[in-house]
């Protein structure tokens, strides 16, 4: 201190904290010269003296005027060492550095000058300093004083300056004090981040690109700034940055990937537009590495294929495209599970686009990766079940396609039909509104009689009766009407001919014995007339209510369709054809003769001619046992069964037993009838006591006859004969 002292006179030292600018300027400048002096004469114990004088009584001080004077002398005594300045720097330039935090702003913008003039005269030698100036100047370029702001701007280029033209950078160790700065929201920090990013990447001595990962995520947050300035500056920094991915020939696509993937699900759309473009490039330049992010990838692309801005829809449809059409192999760490678990995921996405688009990759790594899918199938299957219910008929017969490739195996065929039952079963709406779409489909992708022979199988041993009365019906009116099923309606019409339709025909009746309706179609259908008739006539008052009369005036309208147009023509014959004459009477009679189908089918067998048979042939056809009687055509000629020209007419017609079928019939109506008179007796308890009331049980019905009903079955002459 005395060295110092005896080196500067006391008027120097009183006029470097005066107040006035002009006295600490003019006192600075002879600080500058005594230093020189010193310099010259090689005498820097006194240097240090000086500089420690200045640091600890000015710089230091609690006065303001003081700090200034400080700064300004060390300033001035660099200036005076000139080339010989580097070996002082550690005293000279950590004080200056913390007078960047002093509470006085005309004392930060005195340290902001003092190192400006310090910068000019070092240079190169202040890179030893680089990180602790550099995180000086970014907390001042948010600073709230515009001189300071201004001031340290000027540093901050004179700083870039140097960083360009020094060999002496280590990029190694700004890069963590960079990554710990990104995630500042102050927008003037951002500015000077951003500035830095992009002179340190124009220098070609230092990869910046290598470090991109590090300060990637920063930069796409700098989108979505409210400054319109920021956006443009980080968006022109990361148009750079992806332009040299493109050329570069290494580059680390795999860290930077979970960076985008993340982007790509930002709230703000610029972000995304920019996350998915960056993700499209990647895709068509990453290769083999990217391979273990293929699904986080995907996870980005499909939810982006349904984002309302149409830019990033058709980037992400184009990014789709080219991943799907990457050939990766499990054995190379492509993860068949985790794309599958993705797509899982996606199939929930209230957007239909995107569902469709999982559905598509499912598909894809069916037909590419089938055993590894399968293994998982427990995984997904629920999920592809619940699909099936998607208010979109395209995601639905896409799920079906899905499901389809999968049933291609035996025992995963049966568990579909199983599992697609008990869905139905559930869900009554499924049933209502996509059941037609479902079975037809299926129908299609899988073989019609295989599909509706194991619906038959399962349906057959069904507990909930009302379920299977309901799905029966619905396979019915679906095998009717439906222009995929015509093979199969083809096949049925040769249950009396062939053995395939014959082994079809038994299939379905096991299970369409639930529903009365259902049987007479499928009698009709397959050209079982008098089995039809004795069906009809089997029929008991309880059989006889509102849904059977819905279904039977769907049936009569259905007769009038092209389907049935052979049954229509038969009846051109009535001599040949008397039980499909005598079935559809019957199905008249059941009729109400206001109703609609009544007239309908009235009208229709008013049309029948009465030129091919005579009375006596008629009268013997209505008297006869239907399993035994044979009809005498006008030729002489006879014929059985519904036209099957034959010696003599069997119980048994092609390996059909109809006596058993029709008891096989009857068994399963009376136990739909015991059901509902268990239902009906559950609900009237159910309803005493919701009433508290304590009601008599219903009496048994009158054994007393009623001759306004129908005979019972057991005062019938016959099955299916008439009463006369």
């Amino acid at each position: 201190m005395a060295d110092a002292l005896s080196a500067i006179p006391a008027s120097v030292l009183r006029n470097l904290s005066d107040k006035l600018y002009e006295k600490r300027k003019n006192a600075a400048l002879e600080v500058e010269g005594i230093v020189k002096q010193l310099a010259a004469a090689g005498d820097h114990d006194k240097i240090t003296a000086v500089i420690n004088l200045l640091t600890h009584e000015f710089t230091y001080s609690q006065q303001a005027n003081h700090r200034k004077g400080g700064l300004i002398g060390l300033a001035a005594a660099t200036v005076g060492l000139t080339l010989e300045a580097a070996q002082h720097l550690g005293q000279i330039v950590p004080p200056v550095l913390s007078s960047f935090s002093d509470q006085d702003s005309r004392v930060r913008y005195y340290a902001c000058e003092a190192l400006y003039n310090i910068a000019k005269v070092v240079r190169g030698d202040f890179i030893v300093f680089f990180n602790q100036i550099f995180d000086a100047l970014c907390k001042l370029s948010a600073d709230s004083d515009a001189n300071v702001q201004s001031a340290a701007h000027l540093l901050d280029r004179l700083v870039k300056d140097i960083v360009t033209e020094s060999d002496q950078f280590s990029i190694e160790e700004f890069i963590p004090l960079l990554r710990e700065r990104m995630n500042v929201l102050n927008p003037y920090v951002r500015q000077f981040l951003v500035g830095w990013i992009t002179v340190l990447d124009s220098v070609p001595d230092i990869d910046m690109l290598g470090f991109l990962p590090d300060f990637l995520d920063g930069l796409f947050n700098m989108l979505s700034d409210s400054s319109h300035e920021i956006r443009q500056q980080a968006d022109s920094a990361l148009s750079e940055f992806l332009q040299e991915i493109k050329n570069s020939p290494s580059v680390d696509y795999g860290r930077m990937a979970e960076i985008l993937v993340q982007r790509a699900a930002s709230p703000d759309e610029f972000t995304r537009l920019t996350a998915i473009t960056w993700i499209n490039e990647f895709v068509k330049l990453g290769g083999d590495q990217l391979v273990p992010y293929y699904a986080d990838i995907l996870g980005a692309i499909l939810p982006c294929i349904s984002d309302k801005e149409e830019k990033i829809r058709v980037v992400a449809r184009e990014t789709n495209e080219e991943l799907r059409a990457i050939q990766a192999d499990p054995a190379e760490g492509f993860d068949v599970g985790a794309i599958l678990s993705i797509a899982r995921r996606q199939l929930s996405s209230e957007w239909e686009a995107t569902r469709i688009e999982s559905l598509h990759w499912i598909s894809t790594l069916l037909n590419r990766h089938r055993d590894e899918v399968l293994s998982f199938l427990n995984d997904i299957f629920d999920t592809l079940l619940k699909a099936l219910s998607d208010p979109s008929d395209e995601v639905v017969l896409l799920v079906l396609e899905v499901h389809a490739c999968i049933a291609k195996d035996p025992q995963h065929f049966r568990q579909l039909v199983i599992f697609l039952v008990h869905n139905f079963h559930v869900d009554n709406s499924l049933l209502e509104k996509r059941g037609a779409l479902i079975v037809r489909r299926l129908c299609v992708l899988l073989d019609a009689e295989r599909v509706y022979r194991e619906l038959s199988t399962i349906l057959k041993g069904e507990a909930d009766l009302d379920f299977a009365s309901i799905m029966v019906q619905a396979l019915n009116l679906i095998l009717l009407t439906s222009s995929e099923l015509s093979a199969l309606r083809d096949l049925l019409k040769q249950s009396l001919v062939n053995a395939s339709g014959r082994d079809l025909f038994l299939s379905l009746y096991a299970s369409w014995c639930h529903s009365p309706m259902a049987i007479i179609s499928l009698c009709l259908l397959a050209q079982t007339y008098r089995h039809a008739s004795s069906v009809i006539q089997s029929l008991v008052e309880e059989d006889i209510n509102v849904k059977f009369l819905v279904q039977l005036d769907k049936l009569i309208h259905l007769l009038e369709t092209p389907i049935f147009a052979y049954l229509r023509l038969q009846l051109l014959e009535p001599g040949r054809y008397i039980w499909l004459l005598k079935a559809l009477y019957g199905l008249l009679m059941l009729l109400p003769q206001q109703s609609t189908a009544f007239k309908i089918l009235r009208t229709r067998l008013r049309t029948v001619p009465s030129y091919s048979f005579n009375n006596e042939q008629f009268k013997q056809t209505l008297s006869g046992n239907p399993y035994s009687q044979i009809h005498h055509m006008s030729s002489g000629s006879q014929v059985s069964e519904d036209g099957d020209m034959n010696e003599d007419s069997q119980i048994v017609q092609n390996g059909i037993n109809f006596a058993s079928r029709l008891q096989q019939f009857e068994n399963m109506q009376d136990q739909h009838r015991m059901h509902s008179k268990l239902q009906a007796h559950l609900r009237y308890k159910s309803a005493s006591s919701a009433k508290g009331v304590q009601r008599p049980e219903p009496r048994e019905p009158s054994p007393v006859p009623d001759m306004t009903r129908p005979p019972s079955r057991s005062s019938r002459r016959g099955p299916g004969q008439l009463q006369l």
